[in-house]
């Protein structure tokens, strides 16, 4: 059964016990984080709790962060620092600088990041060396590929968290095996805030969005597909792999890609071509649209795949791990890399594949869980 088309679900202002001026520094640069944002910030609120948001630009295109804010009615970013396009090294450390000097202004009784990205890794190391509390949303996670930057960035940034929120129990086990209870962390398991906002937005997303009738696309009958991971993008040989197995699939099923701005850099730099249809980044609301209504999803990414499950649509996984291990194991989600061949194989196999949403990402209430420890200090 699909969550889609489900009630739309408010949240009413809940009892909270708020030391006096309490106060929360968010840092956030990036489509995912802004999704998670939106839920927390907004029982933030409720609960009366001071919240200053830094921006950190990572993603800057309006497609790809302006159009977020202004869906979802997330709070405007008090600050933003507009780094981005730039190395890993370089853009962390450029966030960490800016951040750092915002902390020493602001004194927050506690910082908040989310996910993986270099945005993530800047606010925890600039918390971290100002001495100032951090909380880690969508801590625990583990793809085990330390080649993924991704990677690098979670690790470290719940390493140096005082309180991590778990979003599912898998989470919550990878930390305890490498020993967080020993650290004097505080772990709690609160379900996934995207199942949150998923709940949330759903019934006004479908209602509004026109991505459908803007683009002639037809209600079940395309494939809705991304390509943005480092390790798939900056390969030309993993993306050429990619593009052509997409480009076989839409001679059968029409294949809609929302097309991040890097990858079609890389694209044009590669020389790859596509037959598909590609569109330029989309807001929530159009993505929610485009999940209601496609048979299938490909991508390398780790929001979608959840989305994908908790929509009720079987996802082929284009890498050869995930962090989001219980959507495998639910049969929601088989890994193929970027080998033509097992891609094409496997949609082939799976075209009629049912998908039955279970609650493993929690009641979507993780946002009143988050906020209610952070309300402890």
């Amino acid at each position: 059964m699909s969550v889609i088309g489900a009630r739309i679900v408010y949240f009413t202002p809940f009892a909270v016990s708020v030391p006096l001026k309490m106060k929360i520094v968010t840092v956030l640069g990036a489509r995912p984080q802004f999704i998670k944002a939106a839920t927390v910030s907004r029982a933030l609120a409720h609960a009366g709790i001071a919240e200053t948001i830094i921006h950190t630009g990572q993603h800057f295109d309006a497609n790809m962060s302006d159009v977020f804010f202004r869906e979802m009615d997330i709070p405007k970013p008090h600050y933003h620092l507009e780094i981005s396009g730039l190395s890993h090294g370089a853009m962390t450390g450029r966030m960490l600088e800016k951040v750092e000097d915002l902390l020493r202004s602001e004194k927050p009784d506690t910082v908040l990041v989310y996910g993986d990205t270099n945005s993530t890794l800047a606010g925890a190391l600039a918390a971290a060396k100002l001495r100032i509390p951090l909380a880690h949303v969508e801590a625990g996670l583990r793809s085990f590929n330390l080649n993924m930057p991704e990677e690098i960035n979670r690790i470290l940034t719940d390493r140096m968290s005082s309180i991590l929120f778990c979003p599912t129990a898998t989470a919550v086990k990878n930390l305890e095996r490498e020993g967080f209870r020993e650290f004097g962390s505080s772990i709690h398991l609160t379900g996934d805030v995207m199942y949150d906002a998923l709940k949330y937005y759903q019934t006004k997303a479908i209602a509004s969005s026109t991505i459908l009738k803007q683009h002639d696309l037809k209600a079940g009958a395309f494939v809705l597909a991304t390509i943005h991971r480092a390790e798939n993008t900056d390969d030309p040989r993993h993306l050429a792999s990619i593009v052509a197995a997409l480009n076989t699939i839409n001679q059968e099923t029409a294949v809609v890609v929302p097309l991040h701005p890097r990858t079609k850099q890389h694209l044009k730099n590669a020389g790859i071509k596509t037959s598909f249809t590609l569109l330029d980044p989309v807001g929530y609301f159009d993505m929610l649209s485009l999940l209601k209504h496609c048979t299938m999803v490909l991508t390398d990414s780790g929001g979608l795949q959840k989305e994908a499950y908790l929509s009720g649509k079987f996802c082929l996984t284009l890498r050869n791990e995930t962090e989001w291990v219980e959507l495998v194991k639910a049969g929601a989600n088989v890994l193929v890399g970027t080998n033509e061949k097992k891609i094409t194989g496997t949609f082939r196999k799976n075209k009629k594949k049912v998908v039955r949403v279970k609650p493993i990402y929690g009641n979507g209430h993780a946002a009143e869980k988050i906020v209610k420890r952070l309300a402890r200090g």
